[in-house]
């Protein structure tokens, strides 16, 4: 499948009452963090079908994609690279990994970090350096440093926390709800599978954390607790 044939599969499924939708949900107004985004009302789980019907399709198509004004084409031109990434010998995988962090300005959504960055980016850093991330997370961009923390999710899944910690550590400065989520519910995974982790950063470091990064990472607990964090009644040695 070539890109003029992707794009009239797309539209053959676009639904302009769900475009509007989809355009409000992922606050494409003026000022809002996905200004002048495009939606033609494609749904995931669509994307996803379409993503085993152009299985072969060649990375120069997909990186045409990836730079298309329309969202649900550059949403599936990552979940391609995912798939790509995924079945590829470790030379493919670096240049996909490689095209991926030269492609940021484009991967400007939540919704696109977060069906990509842990699968590629986390991915191939999982048995490397991991000081991209702290770049990513140093970045002007807050799609990047939301990538940088999406990207431990790989680690995670892998029984490895340290990375999150750190990075959850650092971002917790950063002025932005889209990164205290992300931080938010990364820690809630850490948590998930290693709970005496997670409750040892948060007791350093709830009183000084971003509200809501606190309120996605204890969201599972119980109630008494949850309380307990946010009214400053956890004592540093719990």
């Amino acid at each position: 499948m070539n890109v003029q044939a992707i794009r009239a599969k797309l539209q053959l499924l676009a639904n302009p009452a769900q475009a509007v939708s989809l355009q409000r949900f992922f606050k494409t107004g003026p000022g809002d963090y996905g200004e002048g985004d495009r939606f033609i009302g494609v749904r995931v789980p669509q994307l996803r079908q379409l993503v085993k019907q152009f299985t072969e399709t060649p990375r120069k198509d997909i990186q045409v994609l990836l730079r298309s004004p329309i969202h649900e084409e550059r949403l599936l031109a990552l979940l391609l690279m995912v798939q790509r990434f995924q079945r590829a010998r470790e030379k493919e995988r670096e240049a996909l990994y490689r095209c991926y962090l030269a492609s940021t300005r484009y991967i400007n959504n939540w919704d696109l970090v977060d069906a990509s960055a842990e699968h590629i980016v986390g991915a191939w850093l999982r048995d490397k350096s991991r000081q991209p991330l702290y770049t990513l997370a140093r970045s002007a961009s807050v799609w990047e440093r939301r990538i940088a923390i999406i990207a431990t999710f790989h680690f995670i899944k892998q029984g490895e926390y340290g990375e999150t910690l750190h990075l959850a550590a650092c971002l917790m400065s950063d002025s932005h709800d889209l990164i205290h989520k992300a931080a938010g519910w990364m820690l809630r995974e850490v948590g998930k599978r290693a709970p005496e982790a997670e409750e040892k950063f948060l007791n350093q470091h709830y009183r000084e954390m971003p509200r809501t990064m606190l309120r996605y990472a204890i969201e599972r607990f119980p109630e008494k607790k949850r309380q307990d964090y946010l009214k400053g009644r956890v004592g540093p040695t719990n």
